[in-house]
């Protein structure tokens, strides 16, 4: 009996011993909340990055031992605490109410991507401190919940297209906040901790007012109340009173046709004058006035008028320019681009140059002469250029159709054209094509770009059959530039050899050209690119490094822009670039290829690529 007693006891501890293991491995796995990962995976299926493949990272539980698994998730507890995306080139737009099941969220941050409709929906997120949706494209107004986040630390909503006032924060906790590059309007609310931030976080609002911002808000007058003597008085308003009424309108009305009269006049004589720009574009001349031009007449090296490298199509001088018609392209860190409409019609493209004001006329000339001289089907032609002490301008042909910069990152998502791999690999080979050509024609050049990046890369779309073709600008410049510190402004100051202080060799360019390679490849944006204005940035300081650890896990496909990620047929050419890529990009400058093996190289696997999308092509016939 005592042996059954003793039996049955040993059994009950087993089973329940058995029953906590059981309990203990049910908890491991469902160490998460479903709720949480529902909403998770409603922004995933919601929005596009393509730098990123949330669909391929965010799978399984989002949290496991305290650890997440998905990128850009933390957790605590088996809840997510923590997202934050930023810089990946997000787009679409957020489901209304994905954080409503996340109720542990303690930050929340999409910086820099391209976001857009209303910011999220943070309502009953009660241990939220941080929210970052800077440099976005959100619109509407910030919900006027956001004032319930009882624990909110700092908020950053700069950079979006935000309208509406703002509401009345007062959390105590609130230390950083920032909603400049809107459209707010009204006044900046008047409470405590609002008015303790500086003038920056209101910034680029045309029409908030406030005492921060040194603008005084207009009270619009009120009616005054009616008495019931107005309308007796009104009524007894004896005849002289108005006749004297009637007089003074009569007068006012001559006043205000004679004053019409004289601003018609005086502006037929300033148009007459000054050549005014009949379609309401800011002209060159206006962009600083006309003396600005000619100001150093006692200059003795100063030019008077456009010199021409052609000199049988000086077809236009510096008096129709400065009549011509302009607007802003684009500002560089060495220079600001102008397209401007002669009054012939002709367009052109003209660079105002920044900190060369040093050099002689001698020297500018010179370098001017062995550039203008270049005529390439892969490089911008220029056409003339202008020399005072005080200002230097470069009259180019003008490329219609942006940069390669544009084709690539802007515009993503949905109703965007995919830039697939065959127009890729042509763009890429023109602009091989056009370095190796420069290398050729500039011997004397240490470095015969010095800038090579999308940015100045132009694109040229045939109207017939839609394909690519692509021109070098900013090229010759390194040699103009008085020190290393304006040197740094240029793609080489990103080189290796640069940043260790060594001298500049050709090979720098070669660095340059392979994160131009890794950037067409990859869809990422290089770091010395990234712009608030623009939106987008890259997860990584070091684009090569960066694909140089992914491919050394057997060249996996993460680094592929999602935008040619599913042409299969031409994988085998992505790698052969993407190798070619990473040897342009050695740390070592002698280890890279010359420039001339690179384009052999890049002319081969476009004649392998066309070969796989003939035969693509003839399978599908057949």
């Amino acid at each position: 009996m005592k042996k059954l007693a003793l039996l049955t006891r040993r059994t009950t501890i087993l089973f329940f011993a058995l029953l906590l293991v059981v309990v203990e491995s049910a908890h491991e796995i469902n160490e998460f909340y479903p709720n949480e990962r529902d909403s998770l995976l409603q922004l995933r299926d919601s929005v596009n990055s393509s730098v990123f493949n949330l669909h391929s990272h965010w799978t399984g539980p989002p949290c496991y031992n305290n650890q997440s698994k998905w990128a850009g998730i933390s957790c605590s507890d088996g809840h997510v605490t923590e997202l934050v995306l930023e810089g990946i080139v997000l787009t679409g737009s957020l489901p209304p109410t994905f954080l409503i099941h996340i109720t542990y969220l303690t930050k929340i941050s999409f910086r820099n991507n391209s976001l857009y409709g209303p910011v999220p929906n943070l309502t009953g997120l009660i241990y939220l401190q941080f929210v970052f949706l800077s440099d976005n494209r959100f619109s509407g107004s910030i919900p006027f919940g956001y004032i319930e986040l009882k624990k909110l630390t700092e908020l950053e909503l700069q950079g979006n297209d935000l309208e509406g006032s703002i509401p009345p924060f007062d959390q105590q906790t609130l230390i950083a906040f920032n909603v400049s590059s809107n459209k707010l309007e009204g006044p900046i609310p008047e409470t405590p901790v609002l008015q303790r931030f500086s003038k920056s976080s209101y910034g680029n609002n045309a029409n908030l007012c406030g005492g921060v911002l040194g603008i005084p808000c207009s009270i619009p007058p009120s009616n005054p109340p009616k008495v019931p003597g107005d309308q007796k008085k009104k009524n007894g308003l004896k005849t002289w009173s108005i006749a004297l009424i009637a007089a003074a309108a009569a007068v006012l009305v001559l006043l205000s046709i004679m004053s019409i009269l004289l601003c018609y006049f005086r502006r037929s004589k300033r148009k007459e004058t000054q050549g005014e720009d009949k379609q309401g574009n800011i002209s060159i001349e206006n962009v600083k006035k006309r003396s600005y031009w000619s100001e150093s007449t006692e200059d003795p090296e100063r030019t008077l008028d456009l010199e021409f490298f052609d000199k049988d199509i000086s077809v236009f001088d510096m008096d129709d320019l400065l009549r011509a018609s302009a607007e802003v392209l684009g500002k560089g860190k060495l220079s600001t681009t102008y397209r401007a409409i002669l009054e012939s019609g002709s367009v052109v493209a003209v660079k105002r140059l920044k900190e060369m004001n040093s050099l002689s006329k001698k020297e500018f000339t010179h370098q001017m002469q062995l550039l203008g001289k270049l005529r390439h089907e892969n490089i911008v032609e220029m056409i003339s250029f202008y020399y005072s002490k005080e200002e230097k301008l470069i009259v180019y042909e003008y490329v219609p159709q942006g940069d390669l910069f544009e084709l690539l990152h802007e515009n993503r998502g949905t109703g965007r054209l995919p830039l697939n791999w065959k127009a890729r690999i042509s763009i890429i080979k023109d602009v091989a094509k056009g370095l190796n050509f420069l290398y050729q024609s500039l011997p004397s050049h240490k470095v015969a770009h010095g800038n090579i990046r999308s940015k100045n890369v132009l694109i040229l779309q045939d109207p017939h059959n839609k394909n690519y073709h692509s021109k070098l600008t900013d090229y010759g410049f390194l040699p103009l530039l008085p020190s290393k510190e304006s040197s740094r402004k240029l793609a080489v100051g990103k080189s290796p050899e640069f940043c260790q202080g060594k001298k500049l060799t050709r090979k720098a360019d070669i660095y340059c050209f392979g994160v131009l390679l890794l950037e067409v490849i990859t869809g990422k944006v290089p770091v010395e690119l990234f712009s608030p204005e623009n939106g987008t940035n890259i997860v990584d300081d070091d684009l090569s490094e960066w694909v140089r650890t992914v491919v050394n896990n057997d060249w996996s496909t993460d680094i592929l822009d999602i935008e040619i990620l599913a042409q299969k047929e031409g994988y085998n050419e992505m790698l052969k670039l993407t190798e070619l890529a990473l040897q342009c990009t050695d740390e070592v400058p002698e280890k890279r290829p010359k420039m001339s093996e690179v384009f052999r190289r890049i002319e081969e696997i476009e004649v392998e690529q066309n070969r796989l999308v003939n035969d693509v092509e003839d399978d599908s016939v057949s």
